[in-house]
């Protein structure tokens, strides 16, 4: 069953105690930052922003951070063991441990969230240089995932304090990634009510869309879903539970070689997904397959759209409607060897939703894989 709640009211937005002004950044914990930022920026059209290490005064760690158009990425690697984030990688291997939400008052936040029942991960701090100030605060989420409440309005500087410039003579073109759309955790089983109930009541979010295991099933494995939404609809984090099947289903097989629960896919934004699936396949990003009968009925589906189809179906890119547009979206294949973190590449013309039509065959798509990997 799918239920479908309109964007939020000017009401809601007033009362918001939280608002967000979107995505301040993603970071993930590496075994090589500096390989890591030079793949982003190969296969996916980053560019060099800022670095801090030893040389800037961190000593037991490096992180790199490269930027597309509105997009900004943090890859940091431990520089020895018996470290936070060198556990974090014997755990889970590469993945995302920060989703930074930007704010206009880092210290309300934390207040706000601790005070419903948040649990603190960074009490708020005031990182300062001659560029001026950065405020940061953080609460635990999900697993070993935490959000950080960036505070940056007075602040000139190329990332925040303690970062320097990075320049490189390397920096290929951008491939047309604007901004994250949403993020997508999965978690336990019997653990997407309690995590929906965390951001409704510590983050005073709103579940906007449900999907059961009837909505998205195979023969073999299903999941359930519910997509989590901020009062002004700029942070969106559908939430991911396993559900019972034949099968393993992929929820299962992300949180098994994860380690437990975590950033499942990050979904970027584009305003031309034909061309910026074309660059990142020529630049060696994989994708996931999709069968040929899939296009052989999907305009019945999904009616009139302006792109022409014969790219659509060359590329592997999936097409779905709700009552407010359509969305095209295809999905990477894991970007590293534990089949966890993957990619959404995601273009709305004016559907607000998730893809609720192309479930099927996504998931069909994705057991391929696992069954390839002997996980299913």
């Amino acid at each position: 069953m799918q239920t479908t709640i309109n964007s939020a009211s000017s009401s809601n937005i007033t009362n918001d105690f939280l608002p967000l002004e979107g995505t301040d950044y993603v970071e993930f914990y590496v075994g090589n930052a500096k390989q890591a930022a030079h793949y982003y920026k190969t296969a996916f059209g980053f560019q060099s922003l800022a670095y801090a290490g030893p040389e800037t005064g961190m000593k037991d760690k490096v992180s790199y951070v490269v930027r597309q158009h509105k997009l900004t990425f943090v890859f940091t690697t431990p520089l020895r063991s018996r470290n936070p984030v060198a556990d974090h990688i014997y755990r889970h291997g590469d993945g995302v441990k920060v989703l930074a939400l930007k704010v206009s008052n880092a210290r309300a936040a934390f207040e706000e969230t601790t005070r419903r029942g948040g649990q603190p991960y960074l009490e708020p701090v005031s990182l300062q240089d001659d560029d001026g100030e950065v405020v940061l605060s953080g609460i635990h989420t999900y697993g070993d995932t935490v959000h950080l409440f960036v505070e940056r309005e007075n602040y000139n500087g190329i990332f925040m304090p303690g970062f320097r410039e990075w320049k490189t003579v390397y920096n290929p073109v951008s491939t047309g990634l604007l901004y994250v759309d949403h993020c997508v955790g999965n978690v336990g089983w019997n653990q997407m009510n309690p995590r929906v109930q965390f951001y409704e009541q510590v983050m005073g979010f709103r579940n906007i869309l449900s999907f059961d295991d009837k909505d998205i099933s195979t023969e073999y494995s299903a999941l359930m879903s519910k997509v989590m939404s901020n009062g002004n609809g700029y942070v969106k984090f559908p939430i991911n539970e396993p559900a019972e099947g034949k099968k393993k289903s992929q929820v299962e097989e992300f949180l098994d070689f994860y380690g437990g629960e975590g950033v499942q896919h990050v979904a970027m934004a584009t305003g031309n997904i034909v061309e910026t699936v074309t660059a990142l396949v020529d630049r060696g990003v994989e994708f996931l397959s999709i069968p040929e009968s899939y296009y052989d009925s999907v305009l019945d589906r999904v009616g009139k759209i302006d792109e022409d189809l014969e790219p659509l179906r060359k590329l592997g890119i999936l097409i779905d409607r709700d009552d407010e547009g359509y969305l095209l979206q295809i999905f990477s294949k894991p970007v590293e060897d534990r089949p966890t973190l993957f990619f959404e590449i995601i273009q709305r013309k004016g559907a607000k939703s998730f893809g609720k039509g192309n479930f099927k065959a996504l998931f069909e798509a994705l057991e391929r894989e696992q069954d390839a990997r002997g996980n299913l």
